[in-house]
């Protein structure tokens, strides 16, 4: 893999700039140049790079274009992604961890509590990410990491039994009442859990997302909006979706899809997971923004993965030009993206990944319009709580609003 270098130096380091000056001796001279200012950077050592069986190759194409640029060797050591956070916790504080490791930024209030990451300063170089990717990495102000990839859900719809995007939820319902078949609509949900995740962009077009944000976009955990007029009316409308049978906590995610792949509904609220089973059954689909069922845009969490910089890498001059220039090249974005099929973060990656692939253009700009999952330590205690109250709403109770309160209630004492 070729990559486009801006230069070996690294993050922070002045560029050596050379002047002209003209000897002042009689009868004139050469014009020599000046000693630059600062000399370039000289790399050296190792670094080892915690990465996951689906991105291995790649960085390994990466690894090598490095090495031969800065003569840093790098170590690939592949973990389970879902034990990765775990281990640097564990590990870093020791000595023992990574420079650099792939990751979710939703881990990022874990790991910046515990002291195992460290900022990554982006520079000039912000501007060329989708902003919801730096928004996720932002954590108390500062940047965590190098985004690669941008996940969320969006509404796909089988355009052979609806042929026109929904302007809204109730238009969604009526054209798949016209459809005429088994379900208008579908979305996967849990018997005592409901799912809040799939659930959340109804919320938000509610006008109720979990927390406020501060000024620099950051989630604000004393700021909790969950509980707000907007959060009631949607309580509401959860019961009245789960008394029309629309919303259903008997149908998992996988009735779901599989109701959906046989052409039983028209519309399916899920993520690219789901795109290869419907493309198998032969369906023709589009990705089409989520609608709105309380006036508001209908927003997603967005899901943005990256690569962390340890607070204890022994290299990280090395590290960070690894990270900035080479995770963060449009051709590792892209290869990237080919082999995991998430929207690029960098936005040159992002915008030929789009161009070429209708279906990853619909979940793309579905997620660069969604808002990150929050990643502070607060949001435990929503989770515990949050899920049980929709499924209690939408199987029936006599008052979801007062239940939503509860809900909020229980939220701001464990989490103020």
């Amino acid at each position: 893999m070729k990559v486009n270098k801006r230069g070996i130096l690294a993050l922070g380091a002045i560029a050596a700039i050379s002047s002209l000056t003209l000897a002042g001796c009689a009868g004139g001279g050469d014009p020599t140049p000046a000693e630059p200012s600062d000399p370039p950077v000289e790399y050296s050592g190792e670094i080892t790079v915690w990465v996951d069986a689906d991105r291995a190759g790649v960085l390994e194409a990466a690894a090598d274009d490095f090495t031969n640029a800065t003569g840093v060797q790098v170590t690939l050591v592949q973990k389970e992604f879902g034990e990765i956070r775990d281990q640097l916790v564990q590990q870093v504080p020791t000595g023992e961890g990574p420079d650099v490791a792939v990751g979710a930024h939703d881990w990022l209030g874990e790991l910046v509590t515990n002291g195992v990451v460290a900022p990554v300063e982006l520079g000039d170089r912000a501007g060329e990410f989708e902003q919801v990717a730096l928004d996720a990495f932002n954590y108390d102000g500062q940047n965590y990491g190098v985004p690669y990839a941008i996940e969320s859900i969006a509404l796909l719809r089988n355009t052979d039994l609806v042929s026109e995007a929904p302007t809204d939820y109730d238009d969604m319902i009526a054209k798949g009442e016209a459809a005429g078949t088994r379900y208008s609509f579908l979305v996967g949900l849990d018997p005592e859990a409901a799912d809040p995740y799939h659930l959340y962009p109804f919320q938000t077009s509610f006008g109720a997302p979990v927390f406020g944000t501060a000024a620099d976009g950051s989630y604000d955990a004393s700021d909790l909006q969950i509980g707000n007029a907007g959060g009631e009316a949607f309580a509401e409308w959860l019961a009245e979706q789960g008394a029309a049978g629309v919303l259903n906590t008997n149908i998992n995610g996988d009735l779901a899809r599989e109701n959906f792949v046989d052409g039983n509904a028209p519309f399916f609220l899920t993520g690219p997971w789901n795109v290869p089973a419907a493309l198998d059954a032969g369906l023709n689909i589009a990705v089409d923004p989520i609608p709105s069922a309380g006036g508001q845009d209908a927003q997603p969490f967005a899901g943005v993965q990256g690569f962390f910089l340890s607070a204890r890498s022994e290299n990280r001059l090395a590290a960070n030009e690894f990270l900035l220039n080479y995770v963060g090249s449009e051709e590792v974005q892209t290869a990237l993206y080919e082999v995991g099929g998430r929207a690029p973060a960098l936005s040159a990656a992002f915008t030929s990944a789009v161009a070429g692939d209708p279906i990853t253009a619909g979940f793309g700009e579905v997620g660069a319009n969604a808002v990150p999952m929050p990643s502070i330590p607060e949001m435990g205690a929503v989770w515990q709580y949050w899920g049980v109250t929709e499924a209690a709403i939408i199987n029936g109770s006599d008052d979801p609003v007062g239940l939503w309160q509860k809900m909020a209630a229980d939220v701001a004492g464990a989490t103020q």
